[in-house]
């Protein structure tokens, strides 16, 4: 039979709720008798994380494990775990307990009504209001701003989509969060649901203030991606117009002053700033002349995994692998 539900579990030291959240999901998994599997992608974890996942997969094939050699990060994790996903429905969440297993049937529900994307909504919050859930409103607000996809939290991890459209996103840096936005932009319906949050029992987050600051710049990487990432010359062309217009204009006020007024260009500091606005919107097109060509280059050349594997476990041998991964 093939497999109707992969859940793709990015975990990086969390040992003490591995068990829990295994267990959580064959129960739920056995109440609708999903043919489902189980991929746990172990980030570089220091602790005993990756022996509990070595003990659930020899006694249960549907658990899939796929170790990195060191941390990389929760999406190359999940794009990993993504990756090598055999489900027609794919969900990811969290290791850590606080997305609830018993929240996957209704996401599942919605994939079969025609939605493509579901995104979970944490409501209430089981977090620090000052920490968490305020930088993550700031964020939430400028992204649907910024991108125009309107969801109450991009933050959380619990998610469901049809296996062909998030298989397309190409995932980078720390760009998981925008998954929604992504999907959005391929014209995939999306849509999202109340999901139960409950409070962190083991491990401290590893999530604070600071991370509003990295979704902002983030953000700005994904609206260049979708406005310009197949025309950068617009982008840097337009504001390179701009500049070199500015500087025209300011130096042909220069020479009115010199001709008319009898002031003398090298007593006039517009010259220079005439000269400075020029050149800078010079140097603009070029570099977006420059980015054309990294943008064709780019999408015809074939993208490397950005992450290393050490191991995998009751998955399917590769040949040839994809450089950058490597068998145990």
């Amino acid at each position: 039979m093939s497999v109707y539900l992969s859940i793709v579990i990015p975990v990086y030291n969390e040992a003490e709720s591995i068990d829990q959240l295994y267990a959580e999901l064959k129960d739920v998994i056995a109440a609708r008798h999903y043919n489902a599997e189980i991929i746990f992608v172990n980030d570089g974890s220091r602790d005993q994380s990756m022996d509990k996942l070595r003990t659930l997969a020899s006694s249960d094939s549907s658990v899939k494990v796929i170790s990195f050699k060191r941390n990389y990060g929760q999406t190359p994790a999940m794009s990993a775990g993504i990756k090598h996903a055999a489900g027609r429905i794919i969900v990811t969440m969290d290791a850590d307990l606080q997305n609830d297993p018993n929240d996957i049937p209704a996401m599942i529900t919605k994939i079969e009504e025609g939605y493509e994307l579901v995104s979970g909504w944490r409501k209430p919050r089981r977090d620090s209001f000052l920490r968490r859930v305020f930088p993550s409103m700031i964020a939430n607000y400028l992204i649907g701003v910024v991108t125009g996809v309107k969801l109450h939290d991009f933050g959380c991890t619990l998610k469901a989509s049809n296996a062909d459209v998030i298989k397309g996103i190409k995932l980078y840096g720390e760009m998981h969060r925008f998954i929604p936005v992504y999907a959005a932009w391929t014209g995939a319906s999306i849509t999202e649901i109340k999901t139960h949050h409950r409070q962190r029992v083991y491990g401290k987050s590893h999530y604070g203030f600071i991370r509003t600051i990295k979704v902002v710049l983030d953000l700005l990487t994904v609206k260049f991606l979708g406005d310009f990432s197949t025309r950068p010359i617009h982008l840097f062309g337009g504001s390179g117009f701009f500049f070199m217009t500015a500087g025209s204009l300011i130096g042909m006020y220069v020479l009115y002053e010199k001709f008319y007024l009898h002031i003398f260009a090298y007593r006039n500091p517009l010259l220079l700033l005439a000269v400075f606005l020029f050149l800078i919107g010079f140097e603009l097109i070029l570099i977006g002349l420059v980015a054309e060509l990294v943008i064709r280059l780019y999408h015809e050349s074939v993208s490397n995994p950005v992450y290393t594997i050490k191991e995998k476990i009751n998955l399917p041998l590769t040949s040839p692998l994809p450089q950058g991964e490597r068998e145990k």
